[in-house]
């Protein structure tokens, strides 16, 4: 198949998130299967100064209708692979910034224009290169538009673009919310404009693009495509949801189990496998010596995520006291909103050697608190998917996580089968995480116990061979 994906981000050339290590890998396995794989990015900074960029041609000059204007943009072409191209959309203007989304926990105020402008231009790209594509497929709010720009243009153009299209959620929370009066950008007649269309609550929403004008929708895990058809989950989104149910299919991420990999993984003081884990204590010696934490008996819990609301922190911080009591490290890594990372460096200052906050973005670092840690924390409110509980287990740190939706369907709790349990789930409330941390301490101090817990998870498979098996499957049988 001609396979092409539109997203903003992907793995290594530009992340803030999980979405850059889906696209990375999804596109690396499925271009392996024998697929012709492009991938649609827009020309960050980081891209443009990258020395493999310095290798690209450029191939067409766009001119984009957004509004009253036509705005230049240019297509560069990048292999990756054999079957494999990247093409990079460049208008510095939109895309020449260091932070892809926003700055200082604020959204730019022009992402209704660029993100429009954007999904134009993906369509507008495949139209002048000729890409004739089996299946187009794009991901998240920011590309929410772009299955309904091409079935305009093909009418306009009286061609094929793409036999069928597919539209990704990776977090349903973020649905690109602009004013009404940006409708005025898509150049759209106003019927789409409407209930049945993008209009929300009096805005629009570029998410619900993707959802009411694709061929299929595709989110992260099973459990979560059926929580977003809930109230408490679908964000205001669930009517709309409910009308495409059918259509709605859950896929369970994988990890690329080329980066992922701790016998293999240089950005590990030490390697390690399941047969020898001598490694993995040198991993957590350097761990703790790094970020000036004392050794201690008790385990050393990580935490690698945004600090957000979703993410649990607040779920966190009720129960900080357990790991200076309980003589026990947390190692907390990620940046989000500013209160959240005020409180944790707060418990860092007045715990110095028990517990370590660092908010930066750091791939190396995130690596070595996956290896370094005993367990691993995901206390999350909800979860479309998670990745870090599955590179977690394969590191040999027993994840303890929220039941909620990706996390339940990779992660097997430990107290309801000791054959096949690979960690502890909880519900998303202070007093069961509380439990789960304490029964952890227990499981613990019982190494044959924490020794069995910890085999389980690093024999699973979750490399992406599985799950990008299971898109092959829908898109040929959709096509």
């Amino acid at each position: 198949m001609k396979i092409i994906h539109a997203a903003t981000e992907m793995f290594p050339q530009l992340k803030t998130g999980g979405l850059a290590d889906v696209t990375g890998a999804l596109c690396k396995s499925l271009s392996r299967f024998g697929h012709d794989v492009s991938i649609f990015l827009p020309g960050y900074r980081k891209i443009i100064e990258s020395p493999e960029f310095a290798k690209a041609k450029l191939k067409v000059v766009l001119q984009v209708e957004l509004g009253d204007e036509y705005l230049r943009g240019e297509v560069y072409a990048m292999p990756l692979g054999k079957r494999q191209t990247m093409y990079v959309i460049r208008r510095d203007e939109f895309f020449d910034r260091s932070n892809p989304y926003g700055s200082s926990n604020r959204d730019y105020d022009d992402n209704d224009r660029r993100f429009i402008w954007y999904c134009k231009a993906i369509v507008e790209g495949m139209r002048l290169l000729e890409i004739k594509a089996d299946v187009f497929n794009c991901h998240d709010w920011q590309t929410g538009l772009a299955p309904l720009f091409l079935r305009v243009a093909e009418e306009e153009y009286n061609t094929s673009l793409a036999l069928k299209t597919f539209f990704s959620i990776h977090n349903l929370a973020f649905q690109g919310l602009f004013p009404n009066s940006s409708f005025s950008y898509t150049n759209l007649p106003s019927e789409f404009n409407e209930l049945d269309g993008i209009e929300f609550y009096e805005q629009i929403s570029l998410i619900k693009g993707g959802i009411f004008f694709s061929d299929k929708i595709i989110t992260v895990s099973p459990n979560y495509a059926k929580e977003i058809l809930t109230p408490e989950c679908g964000c205001g989104m669930e009517g709309a949801l409910k009308k495409r149910s059918s259509d709605l299919i859950g896929i369970a991420n994988g990890i690329d189990t080329d980066v992922w990999d701790p016998s293999t993984d240089d950005r590990l003081p030490a390697n390690y496998s399941l047969s020898n884990l001598e490694g993995k204590r040198t991993c957590r010696f350097h761990l703790l010596k790094k970020l000036g934490l004392a050794e201690t008996d008790n385990p050393v819990y990580g935490i690698v995520c945004r600090l957000t609301e979703q993410k649990g922190v607040d779920i966190l911080l009720s129960q900080m006291s357990f790991f200076s009591k309980r003589d026990c490290r947390l190692v907390v890594l990620g940046i989000g909103d500013p209160r959240y990372e005020r409180s944790l460096k707060r418990w860092a200052k007045t715990h110095p050697d028990k517990i370590a906050v660092c908010t930066v973005l750091d791939e190396a670092m995130s690596h070595l608190v996956e290896a370094g840690s005993d367990y691993y924390l995901m206390p999350s409110v909800f979860e479309p998917c998670g990745l870090n509980q599955m590179y977690s287990q394969r590191y040999g740190t027993p994840p303890l996580a929220s039941e909620v939706g990706g996390l339940r369907d990779t992660i097997v709790d430990f107290r309801q089968d000791a054959e096949k349990g690979s960690g502890l789930l909880f519900k998303p409330s202070e007093q069961a995480f509380r439990d789960a941390l304490e029964e952890s301490l227990s499981i613990f101090g019982s190494k044959s116990e924490y020794e069995k817990m910890q085999a389980n998870g690093m024999k699973r498979d979750f490399s992406w061979t599985n799950s990008a098996k299971e898109y092959e499957v829908l898109y040929s049988e959709s096509i």
